[in-house]
């Protein structure tokens, strides 16, 4: 017969990845209040769960504020994690390259910035190359914007204006969000010599294991752009729609 002590101690860690997975969805923080209503607990249990996880670095309280978000250490572990994704998706880049003859980049998106994990060079002369661990913005690039078309309005609205607001950039937020919802529609974010000139990029994104977001894109020198766009549309569309079995 199960320990009761067992089954309990099964019952918190489940109470706290449950936690977790809640502060991830907001990048701004969240008070205790509404983490209770989001889990389903009492404020009183999610208190002493979240106090031990500050005990040890999971969780930290936002310095505007905002209630708790999540901590160091789990960047520290995901640090660790990265590796695993990385060569996850090393294949699946290698056979994105092989049918495009074009690089094709790994990223994740971490606070407010996208995150550079890997790269396969294409087979052109002229070609684009990024650093492993460059950051790039969110509402400029393919990887972006993929990845914020999978937030929730509240939570992809301020990561927006943040990088705006930081930039001085001035664009109607209105057409930003329609644009996303054709993204979250159609599959495909782009990137039409935004971020760099010369340069435009077609991308998608999707959810690792434990629930972060990557996003996988095809930069191109915008002078070939519009003959190769069909043939990287599809073979993206490809790789998007069997991803998620890999996961499993």
């Amino acid at each position: 017969m199960p320990d009761k002590n067992d089954k309990g101690g099964i019952q918190v860690i489940s109470r706290a990845a449950s936690i977790l997975r809640v502060l991830k969805e907001s990048q701004s923080g969240m008070s205790l209040g509404k983490i209770a209503e989001r889990v389903d607990l009492p404020r009183s249990t999610v208190q002493r769960i979240t106090s031990a996880l500050a005990e040890e670095k999971f969780v930290i309280s936002d310095a505007n504020g905002g209630g708790l978000r999540l901590g160091p250490e789990l960047n520290a572990l995901a640090g660790a994690a990265q590796y695993s994704i990385v060569e996850h998706c090393r294949l699946l880049l290698t056979e994105l390259t092989q049918k495009t003859g074009e690089t094709t980049d790994l990223a994740v998106m971490r606070g407010i910035g996208m995150v550079f994990l890997d790269q396969v060079p294409g087979v052109y002369r002229l070609t684009t190359v990024s650093q492993v661990g460059e950051v790039f913005p969110l509402t400029t690039t393919a990887n972006g914007k993929a990845c914020l078309a999978q937030l929730s309005k509240e939570d992809a609205i301020k990561l927006i204006r943040n990088e705006w607001d930081r930039n001085g950039i001035q664009r109607n937020l209105d057409e930003f969000l329609s644009e996303l919802a054709v993204i979250r529609e159609q599959g495909l974010a782009y990137d039409m010599d935004e971020h760099s000139a010369g340069v435009s990029a077609i991308g998608f994104s999707f959810v690792d294991w434990v629930g972060d977001l990557h996003a996988i894109s095809i930069p191109v020198p915008t002078t070939r752009f519009s003959r190769q766009k069909t043939t990287i549309e599809q073979a993206l569309l490809e790789t998007a729609a069997n991803i998620h079995q890999t996961f499993h």
